[in-house]
């Protein structure tokens, strides 16, 4: 089985026990590691595509971080005495793929739905609307302050 990821930007094909080095990521060497964007699935010639792919994740465990080989930029206009040399060395971290499968529970969604449910609130039932529109009936108005008028000044003042 394989499996198409999306991480740090780029997209990578992998399958379980691959090697692979990937854009920095936060975690310390010798923890699991989740990929949840799964762009798709593949097993012999059965392909899945986003819907079913989207439920699945990748596990993965972190071997290392380094560095890479420094690449080299040089920028040269002829003829203008005029050179630039650059350089850079891209952060990786290197992960061991342990587990292609659908990793996302369906108790993790269950939880989720639970939690949304509880923080829904309650319907008010017909009477306790009537009696909230008759108490806001029953106070007196606030009086509003009379606005200040504004206008050119007279000759007088």
């Amino acid at each position: 089985m394989y499996a198409v990821i999306q991480t740090g930007g780029k997209q990578y094909r992998v399958q379980e026990g691959d090697v692979l080095r990937v854009a920095k990521l936060a975690e310390q060497a010798g923890k699991k590691v989740s990929f949840d964007n799964v762009l798709m699935l593949g097993e012999g010639d059965a392909i899945k595509f986003s819907g079913d792919a989207a439920k699945a994740s990748v596990a993965a465990e972190v071997i290392e971080h380094g560095r890479d080989k420094k690449v080299e930029i040089f920028k040269k206009r002829r003829r203008k005495h005029s050179q630039k040399t650059q350089g850079h060395r891209q952060d990786y971290t290197a992960v061991r793929i342990t587990k292609i499968g659908a990793a996302k529970a369906v108790a993790a969604k269950k939880a989720v739905a639970k939690k949304d449910a509880a923080e829904k609130p309650v319907a008010k039932t017909a009477a306790v609307k009537k009696e909230a529109a008759a108490e806001a009936m029953s106070k007196p108005a606030a009086k509003k302050p009379a606005a200040k008028k504004t206008g050119a000044k007279s000759d007088k003042e």
